[in-house]
């Protein structure tokens, strides 16, 4: 059992209209190593890759901002992952056209640029000690209204995440969640509880941060 901590990135992608948000989520395979049979978001490990790749608009400044620590890969690196992830498990894109070439399958045969401006920095966790595998996970959400193309359509998805679907904001504690899942939720569910539909996502006032680095647990903002 390994105890070293992977950076790594996910995005909720939040889908808002008048009968209230829903989240795009999927389940992961029994014979996971991770968290099987669980219901999560789209995301995974950063890659060393991911710092070579171009985007079309880097994070807003107030998340970039955030996101720098003592060491790790850049801001944009971690939200050039995120952007893979999503593109690898769910076929959806968020990007632009006209950017320099990006290699990804999904983007390149686009023609798109992937784009990190519509993230938004929601939340950071360490996993513990004595788990299977341990991240330092950033999770994003991110407006449904900026991915290219049809929302619906999961045809490129690859097969990490089954099941997946738009669940109601207010029904997806409900499902065979991980604990860090739930709590990420329910930041999810302050940040837009009365945020009108048609508005843009806030940038929430500061982000939570599991930190299991130490001998004992930290909680803290990060402002």
């Amino acid at each position: 059992m390994s105890d070293a901590i992977r950076d790594a990135a996910t995005v909720l992608v939040l889908r808002r209209d008048a009968a209230g948000p829903s989240v795009l989520m999927g389940m992961r395979g029994a014979s996971a190593a991770f968290m099987p049979s669980k219901y999560v978001f789209p995301g995974g490990a950063v890659d060393a890759a991911d710092a070579d790749v171009a985007l079309a608009r880097p994070l807003a400044s107030r998340c970039h901002d955030r996101l720098m620590d003592e060491c790790g890969p850049t801001p944009d690196t971690i939200a050039a992952a995120a952007l893979r992830e999503l593109a690898e498990e769910t076929g959806l894109l968020i990007g632009r056209p006209g950017g320099p070439p990006c290699p990804w399958p999904g983007h390149a045969a686009a023609g798109l640029t992937p784009d990190a401006a519509p993230l938004v920095y929601l939340f950071r966790a360490i996993t513990p000690p004595g788990r299977p595998r341990r991240f330092d996970a950033h999770f994003f959400v991110a407006d449904a209204a900026s991915i290219a193309g049809d929302p619906d359509d999961f045809s490129a998805a690859c097969d990490e995440l089954s099941h997946l679907h738009w669940v109601p904001l207010a029904q997806a504690r409900a499902l065979d969640l991980p604990f860090i899942t739930e709590v990420v939720l329910a930041e999810l569910s302050d940040l837009v509880r009365d945020v009108p539909f048609d508005q843009p996502l806030p940038t929430p006032a500061t982000v939570p941060f599991f930190d299991n680095r130490g001998p004992a647990p930290v909680f803290r903002q990060i402002g």
